[in-house]
């Protein structure tokens, strides 16, 4: 777990969700990822018509981004999924939990859109993250 971050899952008279943290703060150097796709390094959609193909990807790119700057899943505070069906969930959900292994869950927003750039993609996401002075 990440010291310089505090997850908290249930604030008082909020339900609390396994799915997410209703509130992350902290303190450290703030990060901002793009909305990532399922592109490979060419540019190329990967797992065209299926959602946990395009998930997994995504997260390899967020894993990516997160990496140039220092950090990685624990230090993630915000993802926002953008999805062209809510029924892609589950998919994003089981990626990110792969992608996330024992880490905190950040917090989370999930947006069904009409379309995206490319009509091939199903998803994208982007995070926001905190990564620890000295990183």
């Amino acid at each position: 777990m990440s010291t310089h971050l505090t997850h908290v899952s249930a604030p008082e008279g909020i339900a609390p969700s396994p799915q997410y943290s209703h509130v992350v703060w902290g303190t450290g150097r703030f990060v901002a990822i793009s909305g990532q796709c399922s592109l490979d390094a060419s540019g190329a959609v990967v797992g065209e018509n299926d959602p946990g193909m395009q998930a997994r990807q995504i997260f390899w790119n967020l894993r990516r981004c997160l990496a140039s700057a220092g950090a990685g899943f624990a230090d993630v505070v915000k993802l926002t999924y953008f999805v062209t069906d809510v029924a892609h969930l589950p998919a994003v959900r089981a990626a990110r939990d792969e992608a996330f292994g024992t880490a905190p869950l950040p917090a989370s927003s999930a947006v069904q859109v009409s379309a995206l750039v490319r009509p091939e993609l199903l998803m994208e996401i982007e995070a926001f993250a905190l990564v620890p002075e000295g990183s």
